[in-house]
């Protein structure tokens, strides 16, 4: 396993990355993954298991380790053990590290070389603003691969969890229930085996699913496509960054001083918003930042003309003149990049399971823009409230089964469309195809700017923290109505000229905008 480069750095005990993992020895540890073979077909064909879950992404592996640890008999199934390599599911917000306590898992960010971040940097037309989480609470990013090996170790470590490398062929259905799922076949060995749970099959295949279909047949919407790669460099020159948000202002407010690190503001998010689409700038690793520069739209520019949309895109977002360094670092690194990796991001919302048998959680069930970085807070949430409501012993009882998933399905609903609509919505703000979203994100700059509750409540949704939706069609209404005053006075760069009666003309058809932004997703989010 990887080890943080800078151990000297780690200087504070109550960091999530601080100290040894106790499931280390089990990270690169093959010994507890039984392949598919004939052997493990009739293992299986025998075994009696009071849970299927089908994906040992970070979704899947927390559910079945946080089963495992109530006594009962889990079957993970994963088509690859291999440290999976992806350019999203990077940082972990606030909210998603308290779920992963919950779970028992809070170590899981150590001895991968994670950071700490601690809030978010935003720059529009020349300017800044610094949105801390609320309460001082911190967030983590890292290598996505890293973390989610540091999970399977976890899985690999339970007596109670058989780990099987196969592809789920699919599910076994019987009317309106399914009854289990079909392992195999594999291109070795054999036929398959149908493995039926005493209690539950989970699905929590990822955002690419291929049983999604059975719960929810609904096209997939594109929205735009994340384009990635990795900013190399070297790390920060003093442990003031890792004390906490007031240590990291305090060097930011320090012209003098200068790192090595090209960030505005190291160990925290970085939101550029002048950009083609929102650029994005978190660290993997004291040496590494991934960049995510985000291309709006369902399709991607022809592959010969990428590259150019990507330098136009990020030379508007970092400007020479303002991010010298950073600016630099950016051309430099993508000229340099062996490939630029892309990866299409889709809303999908969630569908009421009215299927027995059978749960779908996380990116499986829905999902949401990853701008906000919020789809592991939402599936972790999501595991820590339907275990709970499991409880200790498992249910055998098809219909106390179905009382549990009802009440999940209500319960996690709140975060989930809070995290889910913000997304979606900050997305059409911040890539602003039309003049009246670019009034919006002008308005939404200067709301943050006010700070108090404009900054803290905001941040709150944006951390996973503040699972209230009419908090947050609060704020996103007082948003509009600061653009429509901004139009109406004159006052806005965005949207500028026209005479008084047009003025008010366009402000109004902006709130009109903005209704058609937000309220259509809350209705997805709150239907049946």
């Amino acid at each position: 396993m990887t080890a943080p480069e800078n151990a000297h750095l780690d200087e504070n005990a109550d960091w999530p990355t601080h100290g040894t993992y106790e499931y280390a020895e089990y990270y690169h540890s093959r010994a507890q993954i039984h392949p598919y073979t004939s052997e493990t077909a009739a293992m299986l064909q025998t075994a009696a298991f009071d849970y299927v879950v089908v994906g040992a992404g970070p979704i899947g592996a927390a559910l079945a380790f946080r089963l495992a640890r109530d006594g009962v008999r889990v079957l993970l199934v994963e088509q690859n053990w291999s440290e999976p390599d992806r350019i999203v599911g990077e940082l972990m917000q606030p909210a998603g590290c308290m779920a992963l306590g919950r779970l028992g898992l809070a170590r899981a960010f150590s001895g991968i070389g994670a950071v700490p971040a601690h809030g978010y940097f935003i720059t529009y037309r020349g300017r800044s603003l610094y949105v801390p989480y609320m309460r001082g609470l911190k967030g983590v990013s890292f290598h996505h691969g890293r973390f989610v090996m540091n999970l399977r170790a976890a899985c690999k470590a339970q007596a109670t969890i058989c780990c099987v490398e196969a592809s789920a062929a699919e599910l076994l259905r019987h009317g309106d229930a399914v009854r289990g799922v079909r392992i195999g076949p594999s291109k070795a060995d054999g036929t398959g085996v149908d493995v039926c749970p005493r209690v539950l099959t989970f699905v929590c295949d990822g955002i690419a699913s291929q049983f999604r279909r059975v719960l929810n047949p609904a096209p997939v919407e594109l929205i735009s496509h994340f384009c990635g790669f990795v900013l190399e460099h070297e790390p920060v020159e003093t442990a003031d960054f890792f004390a906490a948000r007031a240590g990291v202002l305090a060097q930011c407010r320090r012209p003098s001083d200068t790192h090595s690190n090209p960030l505005p503001m190291p160990h925290n998010g970085h939101v550029l918003l002048d950009g083609t689409g929102p650029v994005l700038l978190y660290q993997m690793s004291e040496r590494e930042t991934r960049v995510l520069a985000d291309l709006p739209g369902p399709t991607l520019p022809e592959p010969s003309r990428l590259r150019a949309a990507l330098r136009e895109s990020l030379a508007r977002a970092a400007p020479k003149d303002t991010y010298p360094g950073l600016h630099a670092k950016l051309m430099a690194q993508l000229d340099a990049a062996p490939r630029i990796r892309c990866i299409a991001s889709k809303f999908i919302p969630a569908t009421h399971n009215r299927l027995d048998g059978a749960v779908w959680i996380g990116d499986a069930l829905n999902v949401r823009h990853p701008l906000t970085g919020g789809g592991m807070t939402v599936g972790l949430w999501d595991v820590v409230h339907l275990t709970e409501l499991l409880g200790a012993s498992a249910a055998v009882d098809a219909r106390a089964v179905r009382r549990i998933t009802a009440q999940w399905h209500w319960r996690r609903r709140p975060r989930a469309l809070v995290v889910n609509v913000l997304s979606v919505a900050l997305h059409a703000l911040f890539a602003a195809e039309t003049k009246e979203l670019g009034l919006l994100r002008e308005a939404c700059f200067a709301y943050l700017a006010r700070g108090g509750a404009c900054t803290m409540q905001p941040s709150g949704f944006l951390s996973g923290l503040l699972a209230s939706p009419i908090l947050l069609v609060f704020h996103f209404f007082s948003v509009a109505l600061l653009a429509l005053r901004l139009r109406i006075t004159g006052a806005s760069t965005a949207y500028a000229g026209g005479s008084l009666p047009m003025r008010i003309f366009t402000a109004f058809y902006t709130l009109w905008v903005a209704a058609c932004v937000i309220l259509p997703r809350i209705w997805e989010e709150l239907r049946p």
